[in-house]
This record gives structure tokens, C-alpha cells and sequence, in this order.
């Protein structure tokens, strides 16, 4: 079997499922991603049975005869902004190669998606045969661009469930302290989360601490804050040693599609206070069960759910910790790869 993935640009949570494919569904895979202009600066290791390609090593004819060449049974490509990657895929399509379009956006009824849906079956539908999905919000626009039920597939998006396990090694400290880990920018709500925890430790007399992980224009706005450590972006092992010390994650975005890292950090136990706006809430979170939601763009109403767990005794974090434990388990490395793969098993079994 021969996985051909047309990628924008890869990140390290994505290889587990590559090995996926290859230990598990004998398959020979082949990655071609954008190594210009990248947001992040990534270099993927050296996987047996995964051969990864720079996407500038092609020009639209040989992209075109590498990938004819290769005769794929599956292909997987991350959008449609790669007018050389649909030239690709509309020619397997063609073949009848199972072709899955990744979604991870969600569905807002916003002007430009009512739009978008309307002409996608006649712009778009001929590319791709298959919508995969990260949740419940990406499956509905999916399916208002025209993709059937049977069309969609779930859990395009799963963090390394390999690596971030729960913490036997919880810290005894009768300190307390929030977690972020992410960019320091407007969008991932930066300054919504430090004059929140500016009105928890004053107005409230909040006595947890706040750990901020990453780098960003923001950075100073959380530097002027009191009781909160800054420290620099860190490999797994560095953020799991970091988690093990805190007692609640908060991802404060004001936008964010899914959010790989509630995924990571559920996984590890961290109970979770998330913004509306975090689409992976509708996997990971369950109000009053293993965490908070707040109202986007409310630093009082993050203040109050920050008051709410300072205020919780031990008991119930260390129940919310389990849960969090517990909901990380509904996606997986290999739940992942298994949705995908189950697009060519309908095929021939279907």
C-alpha cells in the first residue's frame, strides 16, 4: 500500500501517525511539504518506511509525474491553497484514489463560509472525495460544502499519546499555579489571560501562580504582571517536567480551530480552562466534569473560573485530573490513522 500525503507545513505531532501507517498497515509513505516560508521551523527525523520530500524540489510538471509515478492507494492534502497540489489530486480523484481534504476549521455561518459553501461543490468537489475532520465544528463544515455523512472521517488532528501520559510524579507542593503553553499574541488572547490573572490575584485574592511557556510580541504584557514565570519553548520532556509542577492548563485564544495542545495536556491530567473559542473543547472538555469554559474575550469571566478552581478543594482537582485523563482517550495515534485507513477498507468492502 503507497500513502501519498501533499502537506503545507509539518509539525511533530503529525510523524506517530506516519509510523502509523507503516508498522501497522504495511504501507510505504511519501510526504511532500513546504519548506519555504514556513511559520515554524520544523525538520522531521528520519522514519523507516516515511520518505519526506521538500515541496520546492517540485515544479508543477514534475510534482505531477512524481506523484502519477507513485501510484498512490490513498492521498491526504491539507487544503486547497496549493494550485499544484489540486492539478495532483484532481487527476487521482479521477482514477478513483480515495483523496481526503484535512479540515480542522469551524463552522461559523460567517458571510464568507455561506459563500464558500455555495460555490465549493462547483469549484472544489472535483479535487477531493473525502472531508477528514478534527471534530464536531469541522464536521458540520464540512458536510455545508456538500460532503455526505459516509464522505467525512474524524480525528484528523491527535497529539503524540505516546509521549504525553499521565504524571505518576505529581508535585506535593502546597503552591499552586496555572499553565499556558503557546504563542504570546493577540489572537491566543495574551492580554486576556494576564488582566485576568491581574483581577484573580487582586480583586479576588487568587493565590495560585501562572506559568507561561512560548515567545511572542506580547511577552511584555506578562512580564509586567506579578507571580508570573516566563519560560522559553521547550521539547516534550521539558513540558512534561513543567506540567507535572502545575495544576491546570488554560488555552485563553480567542480563536483557535482545534488546539492540539488541550489534547497534550488533558492527556497528562491537567484539568482545563479553556475560551469558548477552542474548538477542541467539544473532545476534551466537559464542563464541571474535568474543567472550565469561559466567555471569549472576558478577562472577568476568566478571572472568576480561575477563582473557581483556586477555590476547589483537592478532592475535586484531583477528580477533574482523572477525568481529563479519561476524555483524552477518545482520540489517539491510533484512532487517527485508523479513520483514515477505513476510507480505503469501505472501499473494498463497501
Amino acid at each position: 500500500m503507497v500513502v501519498l500525503y501533499l502537506y503545507s507545513e509539518l509539525v511533530g505531532y503529525q510523524i506517530p501517525v506516519l509510523k502509523q501507517y507503516v508498522e501497522k498497515y504495511k504501507a510505504s509513505v511519501h510526504v511532500i511539504s513546504w519548506d519555504k516560508n514556513r511559520l515554524k521551523p520544523y525538520q522531521p527525523p528520519a522514519v523507516a518506511g516515511v520518505t519526506f520530500l521538500p515541496r520546492s524540489k517540485f515544479d508543477k510538471k514534475t510534482l505531477f509525474d512524481y506523484c502519477k509515478a507513485l501510484k498512490p492507494d490513498i492521498v491526504y492534502v491539507s487544503g486547497w491553497m496549493d494550485k499544484d497540489y489540486l492539478h495532483v489530486t484532481k487527476y487521482l480523484k479521477k482514477q478513483g484514489v480515495p483523496v481526503l481534504i484535512g479540515f480542522d476549521d469551524m463552522w461559523h455561518g460567517t458571510l464568507r463560509q455561506r459563500i464558500g459553501a455555495l460555490v465549493y461543490p462547483f469549484l472544489y468537489k472535483k479535487y477531493f472525495s473525502h472531508a477528514w475532520v478534527s471534530g464536531v465544528f469541522q464536521f458540520e463544515f464540512a458536510r455545508r460544502l456538500g460532503f455526505r455523512n459516509d464522505e467525512i472521517v474524524f480525528d484528523l488532528l491527535t497529539a503524540n499519546t505516546e509521549v504525553f501520559t499521565p504524571q505518576d510524579n505529581r508535585h506535593q507542593n502546597t503552591s499552586k499555579s496555572f499553565l499556558y503553553v503557546g504563542n504570546f499574541r493577540s489572537i491566543k488572547g495574551t492580554d486576556i489571560l494576564a488582566e485576568a490573572f491581574k483581577i484573580y490575584r487582586e480583586k479576588h485574592q487568587g493565590k495560585w501562580d501562572l506559568v507561561c511557556v512560548g515567545n511572542g510580541e506580547m511577552q511584555s504584557v506578562l512580564e509586567v504582571t506579578e507571580h508570573v514565570q516566563i519560560l522559553p519553548f521547550s521539547d516534550e520532556n521539558k513540558l512534561k517536567e513543567i506540567a507535572s509542577k502545575s495544576d491546570v492548563f488554560i488555552l485563553p485564544s480567542r480563536h483557535d480551530q482545534w488546539g492540539v495542545v488541550v489534547h497534550e495536556f488533558s492527556a497528562m491530567g491537567l484539568p482545563l480552562l479553556l475560551s469558548e473559542n477552542v474548538g477542541a473543547q467539544t473532545s476534551f472538555l466537559i464542563e464541571g466534569f474535568n474543567g472550565l469554559l469561559y466567555k471569549n474575550n472576558s478577562a472577568e469571566d476568566l478571572a472568576l473560573a480561575m477563582k473557581a478552581f483556586s477555590d476547589m478543594p483537592d478532592k475535586g482537582l484531583h477528580e477533574m485530573r482523572n477525568n481529563s485523563i479519561m476524555l483524552s482517550k477518545r482520540i489517539s495515534i491510533e484512532t487517527a490513522a485508523a479513520n483514515f485507513m477505513s476510507v480505503i477498507y469501505r472501499r473494498n468492502n463497501g
